[in-house]
């Protein structure tokens, strides 16, 4: 996992070098096959690009060093691979690939461990290749755009685009997700309903592939019309990591961007906000208040979902716990730069409590995401990196190495059936059964993130308002059946008339593919006419087939949800 707790990753700011760590070295170290067959990037770019970057680093159980490197941050799932490669150029991921692929060997990806299924770390895997030192930041003359290296973890992302050019992408909370995975799904973060997904900034890929003959090749697509491997970079904006091969770099430059610095290629964050922690207490609330509380929240965001609507200004998270946590609570930033956005934070206030006859307080207890944050019961006025940074690294979630995780997630494109508020107040009311790691999260969504067409990138979840996320948590292995059990029943119970998922129905609107959830694809639990394949990616999957039959015919990026090869 490439973790930091702020400041600036190890090589971050870097404008090239005169060497390259060739293939040759890579296959002295694996072997003796030839470690890249083919190449769409002239040397000059590579070793550019590289620099003078130490051999791979091979590690097997052997090593001290090897337990930490089979895991990530969900303890459930351990790998037991033959080796992982340490990796710190694209020459070398080409490399180890050519090798694997040579030796019918099985690989996997991690940039930062925050894969929530086995996906990455399970039985069948014999080659992980750690991609987080390649966690480099910097502006890309050539290409006129600012390249981000699929390690580099995303707070220190923030702080390079914004100490050095002042300029952001509307990625994701957790300080220590990396790029990698994170962008290939769709990314999202508290300023997607002013800015967008990070998708719809993302210009280009850098992706070593393995053709029909298994040799490896590098390919740079970028979103430009002509270019012969658009398709491929179509696929990265929300087709899901895992799938085609493995991105070493990304490149942003938002649609529409001029000049030729980087100081005008990404948007601007605002360069303050307030944010805001409150709860209602879990005893005080009837079924009535919570159902009120509920739809209110869900109210307010299909009502304020239009691209350009001015409280896009405003994002905010419901996490609505099991009784047993003592409360539920809610996390909202607005951009304090736009005009009245103080009164648009009180508004919403007020129309969250419009009913509920329960007064909030101050959140006082750590629940799902979100850490105790008693000194936020009044809006407090912080610089926005500031805030990035508190509300990213107090994340019990990926500071907590003894956390077992369990996820399901589903998009909703309008406000609650009534049915739904019952069974929620149902399941997180339940006496008798204490589960304080248990909670659903409401997540806001909308405005610019619905400009976009749903078939313009490989993200269809364009007509959203906000989303939920089941997560589950806890540190004893014996409480497994108790929490996974629980998700099941309440999922299956909540989307019953639908075949126990979120299906698109103008209601519901599927899932959230970086939110990975294995039993969308099992009978069992999901019932529905609804494939998983449809629950991620609606329309765009028959598409996704084509590119992964164009650049992965062998199906060598492949886990137990991965695109499908067409039939």
């Amino acid at each position: 996992m490439a973790q930091s707790t702020g400041g600036i990753g190890r090589r971050q700011i870097f404008t090239g070098a005169a060497a390259t760590v060739g293939a040759t070295a890579v296959a002295g170290l694996l072997g003796n096959t030839p470690a890249v067959a083919a190449t769409d990037l002239t040397a000059q770019d590579v070793g550019a690009r590289d620099g003078a970057a130490p051999d791979p680093i091979r590690v097997t159980s052997a090593d001290q060093q090897y337990p930490e490197l089979v895991r990530g941050v969900n303890q459930r799932y351990v790998g037991s691979p033959e080796a992982v490669y340490v990796i710190h150029s694209t020459d070398q991921v080409a490399g180890v690939v050519q090798q694997a692929v040579s030796a019918g060997k099985r690989i996997t990806v991690s940039s930062s461990g925050h894969c929530l299924e086995d996906f990455v770390f399970n039985p069948d895997v014999e080659v992980v290749l750690d991609l987080s030192p390649l966690d480099r930041v910097s502006y890309d003359p050539d290409r006129n755009a600012v390249a981000v290296e699929t390690g580099a973890a995303l707070l220190d992302v923030y702080h390079t685009l914004y100490q050095n050019w002042g300029v952001t992408i509307p990625a994701g909370i957790c300080y220590s997700v990396a790029a990698g995975g994170h962008v290939s799904g769709g990314g999202w973060g508290l300023l997607c309903r002013q800015q967008g997904l990070v998708i719809d900034h993302l210009y280009a890929v850098e992706v070593v592939v393995v053709d029909q003959s298994g040799a490896v090749r590098t390919v740079v697509a970028t979103r430009e019309a002509d270019d012969p491997h658009r398709d491929l970079w179509w696929a990265h904006a929300g087709g899901g990591g895992g799938n085609f091969g493995i991105v070493t770099r990304y490149w942003f430059r938002s649609p529409g961007a001029t000049g030729n610095s980087p100081k005008t290629l990404l948007p601007k964050p605002p360069s303050s906000v307030y944010l805001l922690a409150v709860s209602w207490p879990w005893a005080q609330m009837t079924q009535d208040a919570f159902s009120r509380l509920v739809a209110n929240y869900a109210s307010y965001f299909v009502a304020n979902n239009a691209p350009g609507n001015p409280r896009t200004a405003l994002a905010s998270f419901l996490v609505l716990t099991h009784q047993s946590a003592g409360q539920i609570g809610m996390v909202t930033q607005v951009d304090a730069t736009v005009p009245g956005a103080r009164q648009m934070l009180d508004d919403y206030l007020a129309a969250l409590n419009t009913g509920v006859g329960v007064q909030h307080t101050a959140l006082t207890r750590p629940m799902a995401e979100l850490t105790a944050m008693e000194q936020y019961a009044e809006p407090r006025l912080l610089p926005w990196f500031e805030a990035t940074k508190y509300l990213g690294t107090t994340n019990a979630n990926l500071t907590d190495s003894t956390l077992r995780q369990e996820y399901k997630s589903a998009y909703m494109a309008d406000v609650f059936p009534a049915r739904h508020l019952s069974v929620m107040y149902k399941y997180l009311s339940q006496a008798g059964v204490a589960i304080p790691g248990a909670s659903v999260t409401l997540s806001s969504y909308g405005g610019q993130v619905n400009a976009t067409a749903p078939d313009a990138t490989a993200y269809p979840h364009r007509e959203s308002a906000f989303k939920m996320m089941w997560m589950s948590r806890w540190a004893d292995p014996t409480d497994d059946a108790t929490y996974i059990a629980w998700n099941r029943a309440f999922y299956s119970e909540l989307y019953s008339d639908t075949g126990g998922v979120p299906v698109p129905n103008g209601t519901t609107d599927g899932c959230y593919v970086n939110y990975p959830d294995a039993d969308l694809s099992d009978p069992q639990y999901n019932r529905s006419a609804t494939p998983w394949s449809a629950l991620y990616y609606k329309g765009n999957y028959a598409a996704l087939q084509q590119v992964k039959k164009e650049y992965d015919p062998l199906n060598v990026f492949r886990h137990r949800q991965s695109v499908e090869l067409p039939s």
